[in-house]
């Protein structure tokens, strides 16, 4: 009978809870800012863990740079989570930003676009707001 779960599933949701905590609580570097870590993919042979995570940056700085500064960290974190998990293997750990959030915020803005311009065209564009139809009704 094949495995509805497979063991590197349970191993990336075990990571990615325990990084986060890690990221949370043990990290204090004053250059990032709040990290959220959204998923992990790990390899077969559990060697290699890539860790999307998205940022609250502070004032002027990109998302790069506050990957860049939590791959610095790697070591330190991977050591932290080595004494966390049992686990005869503890990955490299690599941090990669993830585009999909503001990708979705992107794709939701096209399609908002895309049917007020519809409406536009149909000559639905004309929407009355709360004060006319106030106004309206207390004509009437």
């Amino acid at each position: 009978m094949a495995r509805d779960y497979a063991r590197t599933d349970r191993v990336s949701q075990e990571i990615q809870k325990e990084v986060a905590m890690i990221i949370q609580r043990e990290v204090k570097d004053p250059r990032l800012g709040m990290v959220t870590v959204n998923a992990v993919e790990i390899t077969r042979d559990l060697a290699y863990a890539k860790i999307f995570v998205t940022f609250f940056t502070l004032e002027g700085q990109s998302e790069e740079e506050s990957a860049i500064i939590l791959n610095e960290a790697a070591g330190y974190i991977r050591t932290l989570l080595a004494k966390r998990i049992k686990a005869r293997i503890m990955p490299e750990l690599r941090f990669v930003f993830d585009k999909s959030m503001s990708e979705g915020v992107r794709m939701t803005n096209l399609c908002n676009q895309a049917v007020a311009e519809d409406e536009r065209r149909a000559g639905n564009d004309v929407v009355p707001n709360d004060t006319e139809t106030k106004e309206q009704s207390e004509e009437d």
